[in-house]
C-alpha cells in the first residue's frame, strides 16, 4: 500500500524533507509495530526538526510507557502529563549507562558509556539513597551496572535514577537550603541540565553503600536540576557484599 505524505516540514529552511511527511498517526502505528525500538526512534529524530519534535512528544513517551509501565504510571500520578526533563531524556536514562569518560566527574576514571539491554529500577531501593527526613520523596534507582577489573579502581559500578516531582521534593529543598553549588562545567548526560554533587552536600547516607554492595567511602552521586541521578561506587567482592546485605 502506498501511503500519501501529508505534512511539510516548516521548522527549518535547511531541512531536506521538501516533499512532506507522513501523518503522525501513521508514524505512531509503524513504531508501535516496531515495539518502540529506541535505536530507530533516535535515527528518526536525526532526520529533521519535525521528526525530532514528534519523537520527543510521542515516540519516546510510548517507549518509556512500554519499557517501564508501572514506573511511568507512578511518575505521572501527580496529575502531570509530562515528566521533568522531557521523555527523550527519561528514555535514554532507562537504557543507557553514562559511564565516565569526560574527566569532569568521578575523578580520573575513564569508562565509556554504553547501552544496556535491561535494567531494573526500584522505588524501594531509592529509599536507601535518601536521608531519613527525605524518605517521603520518591526516587527510582537502578541496579549497578558492573564494570569489573578496572585496575586500581577495582570493580566499578555505575547506577542511575530519577525523582518523581523533583521540583517540590525535600531533597531539592535541602540542597538549596544548604547552599549546595552546582558543578561548574559538567552537565547531566541525559538532559544537559546542571548537577549537584550529593557527596559534597553531605547527603549520601550509609544505607546507599549497603544497598549497592559497595565500600562505604566509595559511593558518590549527582542529581541534576530535572531530578535525574547518576552515580558511581566501588563494588565489594561478592562474598563481602553478601555479608553486607545480611547485616542490613
Amino acid at each position: 500500500m502506498i501511503l500519501t505524505k501529508q505534512y511539510r516540514c516548516v521548522h527549518s529552511s535547511s531541512c531536506q524533507c521538501t516533499k512532506g511527511h507522513l501523518s503522525e498517526d501513521v508514524i505512531f502505528l509503524v513504531f508501535r509495530q516496531l515495539n518502540w525500538n529506541p535505536k530507530l526512534i533516535a535515527a528518526l529524530s536525526c532526520v529533521c526538526k519535525w521528526f525530532d519534535d514528534l519523537a520527543k512528544r510521542v515516540l519516546w513517551k510510548e517507549f518509556c510507557k512500554t519499557r517501564a509501565p508501572k514506573m511511568m504510571l507512578d511518575l505521572q500520578s501527580c496529575g502531570s502529563h509530562s515528566v521533568d526533563g522531557n521523555w527523550r531524556a527519561l528514555g535514554k536514562l532507562l537504557i543507557y549507562c553514562s559511564g565516565c569518560s569526560g574527566g569532569r566527574l568521578f575523578n580520573s576514571i575513564q569508562i565509556p558509556g554504553h547501552f544496556v539491554y535491561r535494567t531494573r529500577f526500584s522505588r524501594t531501593s531509592g529509599k536507601s539513597f535518601l536521608l531519613p527526613h527525605c524518605r517521603t520523596d520518591v526516587l527510582y534507582v537502578s541496579d549497578p551496572c558492573e564494570h569489573l577489573d578496572q585496575g586500581d579502581d577495582g570493580d566499578v559500578g555505575f547506577f542511575r535514577g530519577v525523582f518523581k516531582s523533583f521540583m517540590v521534593s525535600k531533597v531539592r529543598r535541602m540542597l538549596i537550603d544548604r547552599g549546595a553549588q552546582l558543578h561548574p562545567t559538567a552537565v547531566c548526560p541525559y538532559c544537559k541540565a546542571k548537577m549537584w554533587n550529593m557527596l559534597q552536600a553531605n547527603m549520601v547516607p550509609l544505607t546507599a553503600s549497603c544497598k549497592l554492595g559497595a565500600y562505604e567511602d566509595s559511593v558518590e552521586y549527582y542529581v541534576c536540576l530535572n531530578g535525574h541521578m547518576l552515580g558511581i561506587c566501588t563494588l565489594l567482592p561478592l562474598s563481602d557484599s553478601e555479608e553486607a546485605s545480611e547485616s542490613e
